[in-house]
C-alpha cells in the first residue's frame, strides 16, 4: 500500500483529496494537514510516499515548505494557480494538479506516482551501476567513474567525467544504495569513493586534485582509509 498525506490551507479543498484517495485502491491517505508544522513533524517521524501538497498558503509557500523537507516524499502539487507550474517542476514534482481538479485528472497523476515509486523500489543496483534521476530522465551511473559526491541544498552533485550531474536526493538516500565497502561518508556534505583517494591525512583527503575535509563528527574515517589502504597494497 502507497502512504500518502495531504496539506493544505482550504479544509474543503482536503475534503475532496480524501474523498479521492478513498476511491484509490492502492493509496492510503495517513493523514490531512491545514498546518505545516504539524506536517513537517510528522513526515520526520513516518514514512511517507507521497505528498499532496498545496503551494500558496498563509504561513509558508507550499515550493519553500517542500524545499525544507530533510527526506522528501514524491510530491503532486495541488493549487489554484497556475503560475507556479513551471517553479512545481523545478523540484521534481511528479504532476500539478490546478484546482478544481476532476476524479479523473487526480488517478492519473496518482498513476504516475505509483510508476515512479515502483520504479525505485525494483531499481537494482548491480555492482558496477546506479541508476538516478536526473531532470526528467533516468540516467545511469558507472560506480568506478565517481569520483565524489557533494551535497547542495536539495541536490546532491555527482563528480564524473566530462561533466558533474545534479540529482534531487539526500546524501543519506545515495548512501543507501552505495556499496559501503566502496563509498565512505567523511562529512556532512562528502561521500568518497575509496578506490578513487590519492592521498589522505586525518583532516583531509585528496581525490582528482580536490581537497575534501573530514568532519569533526566522522572520526573513523582515517582508520577505515588507512585499513583499506593495508588490504590494497
Amino acid at each position: 500500500m502507497i502512504t500518502c498525506i495531504a496539506i493544505d490551507d482550504e479544509p474543503l479543498a482536503l475534503q475532496v483529496i480524501k474523498e479521492f484517495c478513498s476511491r484509490i485502491s492502492f493509496l492510503q491517505l495517513e493523514h490531512i494537514f491545514t498546518d505545516t508544522d504539524e506536517a513537517k513533524k510528522y513526515i520526520e517521524q513516518h514514512k511517507v510516499d507521497i505528498l499532496f501538497l498545496d503551494i500558496q498558503m498563509p504561513d509558508i509557500n507550499g515550493l519553500q515548505f517542500y524545499k525544507s523537507l530533510a527526506e522528501k516524499p514524491i510530491v503532486i502539487f495541488t493549487t489554484a494557480y497556475r503560475d507556479f507550474a513551471v517553479e512545481g517542476f523545478s523540484v521534481d514534482a511528479v504532476d500539478y494538479l490546478l484546482k478544481p481538479f476532476e476524479y479523473d485528472r487526480f488517478l492519473k497523476a496518482c498513476y504516475k506516482a505509483k510508476e515512479y515509486l515502483e520504479f525505485l523500489s525494483t531499481q537494482e543496483l548491480q555492482l558496477n551501476s546506479l541508476f538516478i534521476k536526473v531532470n526528467y530522465e533516468i540516467m545511469k551511473v558507472n560506480l568506478k567513474d565517481i569520483e565524489l559526491i557533494e551535497a547542495l541544498d536539495d541536490y546532491i552533485k555527482i563528480y564524473i567525467k566530462p561533466n558533474p550531474v545534479l540529482t534531487l536526493m539526500t546524501l543519506k538516500n545515495i548512501q543507501e544504495k552505495l556499496p559501503a565497502r566502496d563509498f565512505l561518508r567523511v562529512h556532512r556534505s562528502f561521500i568518497i569513493p575509496i578506490h578513487k583517494v590519492e592521498k589522505f591525512s586525518k583532516t583531509k583527503i585528496w581525490i582528482a586534485n580536490k581537497e575534501i575535509p573530514i568532519g569533526s563528527s566522522y572520526g573513523t574515517v582515517y582508520d577505515q582509509l588507512l585499513l583499506a589502504s593495508k588490504m590494497n597494497s
